[in-house]
């Protein structure tokens, strides 16, 4: 296996955005190296910040999420529907 340095930036980069995923730096860096620290940092965040949202304000079923998109999709044919008669 080859061996790779990191300068200490980029190493406490990596130990922050393991901790913040959840994660061991050694996984974590599996992901750096194909998309980068800026990506991986930024969905990390980004995740959070979902997290925190669904906390906070709940979650809707996947079933309810169903419903309602139908009857949204539904209610606007039907408004086309009678413009077109």
């Amino acid at each position: 296996m080859p061996t790779l340095l990191l300068n200490s930036t980029q190493q406490r980069r990596l130990n922050k955005l393991a901790r913040d995923a959840g994660r061991t730096p050694e996984q974590t860096l599996r992901f750096v190296l194909r998309d980068g620290f800026d990506f991986c940092e930024w969905e990390v965040r980004e995740s959070l910040a979902a997290e925190s949202d669904a906390a906070r304000h709940g979650t809707i079923p996947n079933d309810e999420v169903q419903r309602r998109t139908g009857a949204l999709i539904e209610s606007v044919h039907a408004r086309r529907r009678k413009q077109a008669a």
